[in-house]
């Protein structure tokens, strides 16, 4: 394999950074001196006994060909993959459709419900490696719970579809997301509620197509707008379209979906997760700071934005969904010509830590 022409020094500054370290931080847990770092960053101290440059890749936490410039990734982002392909294999795997969950005990309802929770759970809480390693045991166990009780666990198994499909998104693995939100409606038909739950999930997944807005319009058109988990399903149902009408362009429309969220959204009030929705005026807020986004109206999304961290509905926002604003509000940032812009889209690159 080629080396990299950027030199090792400048490598390890810049892993350093993203490590979030300081130069004297960094000399302090190699055992060296901060002038040692500066001059090796600086290229001017050279890197040439394996040992030490082993060992200054496991203080970044990187394999230690990639501070040698080769073609190599670092070893969460391998970890990442063979967690997908776990997914992917949990996922393509129909031990109900041929009899094979008989060979063992099913776990209890009461305790997949647990595990199904606790999936969403950190989920939410953006916990996403550790989520990797939990999912493929979980659809597995809701596949064989699923064959030998098909309709008394088939609320599980959309759940579960769901957070699978949210986490995939996260992941980019969209076809896949796609696949698990595919199956979430496929075991919903028939439900209203559990195939509104589904769609909110879809319309994530596939945002860039106008076509699947109306069929978020059409799930929401059946959840009747009474209690406060039907407000929040129809009202995340019309966020969702309210986005994919923004992502084509429609402001008009946008703007109306919005705002009929709005409405739904106050009636909900802040602080729930009714249907793992977490609907309510901040998350309409937090939307209506995306569409701007996705027009391309950046002062627009920036005022919203800076609005909308103000209110007291932002803390009670899941971890997830306030990380997935932070990076709209950045992108906003990016299409405004404000000379601060970098400053502080740096900023909310340390909230999200991922500097």
């Amino acid at each position: 394999m080629s080396r990299d022409p950027v030199p090792i020094g400048r490598r390890v500054a810049y892993l350093r950074v993203r490590r979030r370290l300081s130069q004297q931080s960094f000399a302090d847990r190699l055992g060296k001196s901060k002038s040692w770092v500066d001059k090796v960053e600086r290229g001017v101290r050279s890197l040439e006994r394996l040992s030490t440059i082993r060992e200054i890749a496991g203080v970044l936490r990187v394999d230690p060909a990639a501070l040698l410039g080769r073609d190599v990734q670092p070893a969460e982002v391998a970890e990442r993959r063979e967690g997908v392909a776990r997914i992917r294999a949990a996922l393509s795997a129909y031990p109900m459709a041929f009899g094979r969950q008989a060979d063992r005990a099913v776990m209890p309802p009461d305790r997949l419900a647990r595990e199904v929770r606790h999936a969403w759970t950190t989920y939410q809480h953006a916990r996403y490696p550790r989520l990797i390693e939990l999912l493929p045991t979980v659809v597995t166990e809701i596949h064989r719970a699923h064959g030998q009780h098909p309709e008394a666990g088939r609320a599980a198994v959309v759940e579960v579809y769901r957070v699978a499909a949210a986490l995939l998104v996260k992941l980019g693995e969209g076809s896949l997301a796609w696949l698990a939100a595919d199956r979430a409606m496929s075991a919903a038909a028939g439900d209203r509620v559990l195939l509104a739950c589904a769609a909110v999930q879809l319309g994530q997944v596939l945002r860039g197509s106008a076509r699947v807005g109306p069929v978020m319009l059409a799930a929401a058109s059946q959840i009747a707008a009474g209690t406060p988990e039907e407000l929040s399903l129809r009202g995340s149902l019309l966020v969702q379209a309210a986005l994919i009408a923004a992502r084509a362009g429609d402001d008009r429309m946008a703007g109306r979906l919005l705002d009929e969220a709005a409405e739904l959204g106050d009636q909900v009030g802040d602080g729930h997760d009714h249907y793992r929705t977490a609907f309510g005026p901040a998350a309409v807020e937090v939307a209506r700071v995306a569409a701007a986004v996705e027009l391309g109206d950046g002062p627009e999304a920036v005022a919203r934005h800076e609005k909308t961290i103000g209110r007291d509905g932002w803390r009670w926002l899941p971890v997830e969904h306030r990380a997935a604003h932070l990076i709209d509000a950045a992108r906003a940032y990016l299409q405004t010509d404000d000379p601060a812009a970098p400053a502080t889209i740096t900023q909310l690159a340390i909230n999200l830590g991922v500097l």
